[in-house]
């Protein structure tokens, strides 16, 4: 007697306290180039079986329900939103917006993703010490396929089909330098977050198919343009109270199935 009340509370504080940890990490990456939201979801766990449905008594008559007590909650997973972020106009020919599917891929250890690429909407891109596009994060992951920029370029350029122009001295138009690469998956959902604006393969996401911007399914990329976070703060908001809320109910269960115990407990008085 109110002991499974009290054990059934506590594993929906658990549950709630990681949907509050999911919320908070989406607030504090509202402002993240590339980042996409995510949601806490949960199942229900086991159920006590008091009475069975459709057992018959001695009149051959159906009991038309069971009799069940659920044991709590758990958080069955994280599932992310791949929804386009909003544009962000940028003065930097370097920055640049996937509009549609597609991922840009860059080069990280092989022990971190597979094949060595690792996959991001960020498209904060920066020219290293030796001219190579990197992104412009902590560690400078190298665009995959790698692309260096002349030292003595002019200026550089991007059209939507991903190919990137360079204005050398004495050329009245613009060279082509390289190709852009986009990634898609079938499961975008699928894919591991490991920081830095990156996802990894992984078994749930399938593997890469990859192929030209504005070709088939891929989006297409503007340039001095950035995709800003998909994070909707009013919504998180809203989240955040309903979450405090059932977090306070479940105390409340937790109080009152105390209060029941402590009753039992005094009845031989």
């Amino acid at each position: 007697m109110g002991v499974i009340a009290m054990q059934s509370a506590s594993t929906g504080l658990r549950a709630l306290n990681t949907r509050l940890d999911v919320i908070a990490n989406n607030l504090a990456n509202v402002n993240t180039e590339g980042f996409k939201t995510s949601r806490a979801n949960f199942e229900d766990l086991l159920y006590i079986e008091r009475a069975q449905p459709g057992v018959e008594n001695n009149n051959g008559d159906q009991r038309p329900t069971g009799l069940y007590v659920g044991l709590g909650v758990k958080v069955s997973g994280t599932q992310q939103d791949f929804s386009q972020g909003p544009p962000v106009p940028s003065e930097n020919p370097l920055d640049w917006y996937i509009e549609g599917k597609g991922f840009f891929q860059v080069q990280v250890e092989a022990d971190l993703g597979e094949g060595g690429l690792a996959y991001t909407r960020a498209g904060n891109f920066t020219l290293n010490s030796e001219g190579e596009i990197v992104l412009a994060n902590s560690d400078g992951r190298r665009l995959e396929p790698n692309i260096t920029v002349p030292l003595d370029a002019q200026a550089v350029g991007i059209d939507p089909s991903g190919r990137i122009f360079a204005t050398l001295p004495g050329d009245a138009q613009p060279q082509e330098i390289g190709q852009i690469e986009l990634a898609l998956f079938v499961n975008e959902a699928g894919l591991t977050q490991v920081g830095q604006n990156l996802w990894v393969e992984s078994a749930a996401s399938g593997p890469p198919i990859t192929g030209e911007p504005s070709t088939q399914n891929f989006g297409s990329i503007r340039g001095n343009m950035l995709e800003g976070s998909n994070v909707d703060p009013a919504r998180e908001l809203i989240e955040l109270i309903r979450t405090q809320r059932a977090f306070e109910m479940n105390s409340q269960s937790i109080r009152a199935a105390d209060e029941t115990l402590q009753s039992v407990a005094q009845l031989r008085r």
